[in-house]
């Protein structure tokens, strides 16, 4: 157990780590407003209004310890107890939220963000199979122009071409070059996009359309080049079967991008990046739970099946949870490797091969027995045709017994 301060949460992680600890608990050192009187502040410090967040900084990949921060309303007794020279039990236990048959789960984001980028390409796959019984919803991390003053006073934009509708919607610019390339304002324009197209194809929960749209374009749109090129966006709409036309309407009715106005779609995207509290990209929330840090498709896969109530687990989840190979699992709809998988082929398949096969060898086995049979019999009667004739009508002729013409013996068989 050791306090906040001094140094990030990942560091403090590894130091306990190469010390020989199972776990970490990290004492926080400032209490939440929310608390109250529960919760006695040290010195001049002043409370927290939100909960600090927990995350890997993007160094942690050695860290294998859990860690998990306490509440200073709930660390101070128990260090009071320890200081005493006093034994203290705690039990470390994580768990996702289970209330029905239905996982809510989202996925905050920008499209030149690249830690989640074959998770959007490949769990297209893992949402089909989950159908409707897991609900996503996708959001798109925009900065606020106004709070950032990239505004003037007089309503001009005062942050070149990282802001759209004049200064009030922003993002990084990816090159890091405000005069050429990629720049913020694309950023947001095809964050906007995205958002319009999950608005129009993603009531359902699922929004085929929308991954097949991200997955297109990170393929074909990626670069300096095509990025804002609207040929090559109508091409990746077309091959996803997305209605450009639809799409353009939204973004123009949701406010558009010239001007000072107000966007209704990048105002609510604002207030839900607000109230979710979300400050590292990517982030993922599984039944309001966040998951932090930069999962893979499994890992967020298995979060999703971890938050069914217990028994309402969809197929794919029972097949395919502990599978290394997911997307393969669900998409045929096995773990490949697994003892009742027979791999690459369906029962059935299996089956009608095993019977083809015994069916053939039992026609060859019965071939076989045929021949030996006609052998053996051709080879008794030649046996018998060497001891005695085979017309009861006719004379055997004995071996060592001359054939005389004038001898009246015979020997007739009746």
């Amino acid at each position: 157990m050791v306090d906040r301060g001094e140094c990030t949460f990942v560091m403090k992680a590894r130091n306990a780590q190469r010390l020989g600890a199972a776990g970490l608990i990290i004492a926080d050192s400032t209490c939440l407003c929310a608390a109250g009187d529960q919760c006695v502040s040290e010195g001049d410090m002043f409370c927290e209004s939100k909960e600090p967040v927990m995350a890997d900084d993007g160094s942690g990949a050695d860290v294998t310890i859990p860690s998990f921060l306490m509440f200073k309303q709930d660390a101070d007794p128990i260090k009071d107890v320890l200081k005493t020279n006093n034994i203290v039990r705690m039990q470390m236990a994580w768990a996702l939220p289970r209330p029905d048959d239905r996982v809510e789960y989202s996925m905050w984001t920008t499209p030149k963000e690249l830690v989640s980028r074959p998770l959007q390409r490949e769990f297209r796959h893992i949402a089909k199979a989950l159908d409707s019984h897991a609900q996503f919803t996708p959001h798109m991390y925009v900065y606020d122009g106004l709070f950032a003053g990239c505004q003037s006073p007089t309503g001009e934009n005062q942050c070149f071409t990282l802001c759209t509708n004049n200064g009030r919607y922003c993002a990084t610019d990816p090159d890091d070059d405000l005069d050429k390339g990629t720049s913020g304002a694309d950023v947001v324009r095809e964050s906007l996009r995205r958002l319009c197209i999950w608005k129009v194809y993603g009531t359902d929960g699922v929004g085929m359309p929308w991954w097949e749209y991200v997955d297109e374009f990170l393929y074909r749109c990626d670069t300096a080049e095509y990025f804002a090129s609207e040929d090559c966006v109508k091409d990746c709409m077309e091959r996803a079967e997305v209605d450009y036309s639809k799409i353009k309407i939204c973004m123009e009715d949701a406010g558009g991008l010239e001007g000072d106005v107000e966007n209704s779609i990048l105002e609510d995207e604002l207030t839900a990046r607000e109230a979710s509290g979300v400050v590292i990209l990517p982030s993922f929330f599984v039944n309001n739970a966040p998951l932090r840090g930069a999962p893979t498709v499994t890992e967020v896969f298995d979060a999703i099946c971890s938050g069914y109530a217990a028994g309402t687990e969809p197929d794919a989840c029972k097949k395919c949870n502990r599978c290394d190979d997911v997307v393969k699992c669900v998409t045929v709809g096995h773990c490949p490797g697994s003892v009742d998988s027979f791999d690459t082929v369906s029962f059935p398949v299996f089956m009608g091969t095993l019977a083809g096969i015994v069916l053939c060898f039992g026609c060859l086995g019965l071939i076989q027995w045929q021949r030996s049979q006609r052998q053996m019999r051709l080879q008794v009667e030649g046996i018998m045709a060497e001891y005695m004739p085979l017309d009861k009508n006719a004379n055997v002729e004995s071996v060592g017994i001359p054939d005389d013409d004038d001898d009246e013996t015979h020997i007739e068989i009746s």
